[in-house]
């Protein structure tokens, strides 16, 4: 899994960066040695050391040269090993990580899908344990009670048309004049309140 290949890296990754560190410390001890052996045969030719004790520990951090400089290519080699390893497995976590997103992805579009799917499912259920005939039943009820609702406001109406009082029918009859003939009416009112005969101009 995952965690186990960022592991793995960190682990490989650490073993690259031993073998740079301790390929240069070989370099340098080489490159130590070498400064050694010179500074040996330069004491004999001063005459401070023998020349046969000179040639020998020369010789001896020849030797010793050769050794870390081979050790320090042998590191290099391992570093360059370990340096391309750390490469696969990083491309390696990449395409893991690529993966992890695309199922997460995934997973959230399959997890929307199964919501809708539920729900549908619910709703098609409550839809399929309808009984038509039921239904058909409640809504021409609801039908005759909406006429019966109808026809009874019409006979109230009807009712309240006929309730008319006698004294209804007698303003009645008494404001059918025309207009002309109560405007005449008014008109002789008004003179006989003003002491005018009808025939005054």
């Amino acid at each position: 899994d995952l965690s186990a290949a960022l592991q793995a890296l960190a682990e490989v990754k650490a073993l690259a960066i031993r073998s740079k560190n301790d390929g240069q410390k070989a370099a340098d001890r080489a490159a130590d040695y070498e400064k050694k052996a010179v500074l040996l045969l330069k004491r004999a030719e001063a005459g401070e050391i023998s020349p046969e004790e000179a040639d020998r520990l020369a010789s001896e951090c020849l030797v010793s040269k050769e050794s870390s400089a081979n050790e320090a290519i042998r590191l290099k080699n391992d570093q360059a090993k370990f340096e391309n390893n750390v490469d696969k497995l990083d491309n390696n976590i990449q395409k893991l990580k690529s993966n992890i997103k695309k199922f997460e992805v995934e997973l959230i579009t399959l997890r929307a899908r199964a919501k809708v799917s539920e729900a549908t499912k619910k709703i098609n259920k409550q839809l399929a344990g309808v009984d038509s005939s039921s239904t058909v039943s409640m809504l021409e009820r609801m039908k005759e009670k909406v006429d019966q609702d109808e026809a009874l406001a019409e006979s109230y109406a009807e009712i309240a048309s006929e309730n008319t009082s006698v004294d209804d029918e007698i303003e009645d009859a008494l404001n059918s004049g025309s207009a002309e003939v109560k405007a005449s009416d008014s008109l002789a009112a008004l003179k006989a309140k003003m002491g005018m005969s009808s025939t005054d101009a």
